[in-house]
């Protein structure tokens, strides 16, 4: 038996590449418990009509209903992929797919600010909504065997490009991969950063409570990915191959979401990196340290 999902946004590439995945050319048979059913499209700054247009005859071909409508989107589904690359509108579809009481995957980042990321937390708590949300960086080969290595992480040092947005923040649209990485090796914890900027990016260190170390390099013009992470016996380098099965390995877990109720990532977790990044953003312009605010 299938698990029969709805997508909800067709303003990034992640729609177009998980139904790949699933229904179309690079069909993986370890997915097959999935099927995409319909996918909602409506305008975005981050993607345009005509581009919008091709990815939806692309969906059709793979036999997936493109609708402006998100009642059809979510009929019948089992459950939700909210593929937004729009931070600013995480907020508004994910309070309208908890009124579903559906389990939801909710792509990166968990929200454009704060205040809408304490709200999804909150929603999600009322509705008591099985719901988790992560970058695929999370869950490459190379980060997971730096942890694997290392007990006890005290000093992480991981990069990342900018990325730049079509709107709001560059550094939590985008950004959010590199401090992605920095949680999952890392943990939760941090209580404060200090971030620069240069005409190369923006470097961000991470205090924590006890007293571990974090640095977050997110770079212009850059599409590489890596770091080190050290504990008190080792240091462990890393390079991520980008291209190596990003998008499957993050299908395998939203499968196992799906089918077997395995949530691999706290909302807490996740809150954490939106708000690092949101002190980052704070500590370029007042030139000093800023507190992670908590969820609470």
């Amino acid at each position: 038996m299938s698990i029969k999902l709805g997508i909800i946004g067709l303003d990034t590439s992640h729609s177009i590449a998980f139904s790949n995945l699933i229904h179309g050319d690079d069909k993986r048979d370890d997915l097959r418990d999935l099927q995409i059913s319909a996918c909602m499209r409506f305008p975005s700054v981050f993607n345009s009509e005509e581009s919008q247009d091709e990815r939806e005859a692309q969906l059709e071909k793979w036999g997936i209903k493109v609708t402006r409508n998100f009642e059809e989107a979510v009929e019948g589904v089992d459950g939700i992929l909210l593929e937004i690359n729009d931070p600013a509108l995480h907020l508004e579809y994910f309070t309208k797919a908890a009124e579903l009481g559906k389990p939801i995957f909710l792509d990166k980042p968990l929200a454009g600010n704060i205040e809408d990321g304490r709200k999804i937390l909150r929603i999600a708590e009322e509705k008591n909504v099985r719901v988790w949300s992560s970058s695929s960086l999370r869950f490459t080969n190379e980060i997971t065997k730096a942890v694997e290595s290392t007990d006890e992480p005290v000093l992480c040092n991981v990069f990342g490009p900018m990325g730049q947005a079509a709107a709001g923040s560059s550094l939590i649209w985008y950004g959010v991969h590199s401090f992605e990485m920095l949680n999952t090796i890392m943990g939760k914890g941090a209580e404060s950063v200090l971030a620069q900027e240069d005409k190369h990016g923006i470097v961000t260190i991470v205090s924590y409570s006890d007293e571990r170390r974090g640095i977050v390099e997110c770079n212009r013009d850059s599409r590489f990915y890596g770091g080190r992470v050290q504990d008190t016996k080792q240091l462990v380098p890393f390079n991520v191959d980008s291209s190596a099965g990003l998008y499957y390995n993050l299908l395998v877990k939203i499968k196992n979401f799906f089918v077997m109720g395995e949530i691999p990532v706290s909302l807490t977790d996740t809150y954490e990196i939106l708000a690092m990044m949101v002190a980052a953003e704070q500590s370029v312009k007042s030139g000093k340290a800023e507190k992670v605010i908590s969820c609470r």
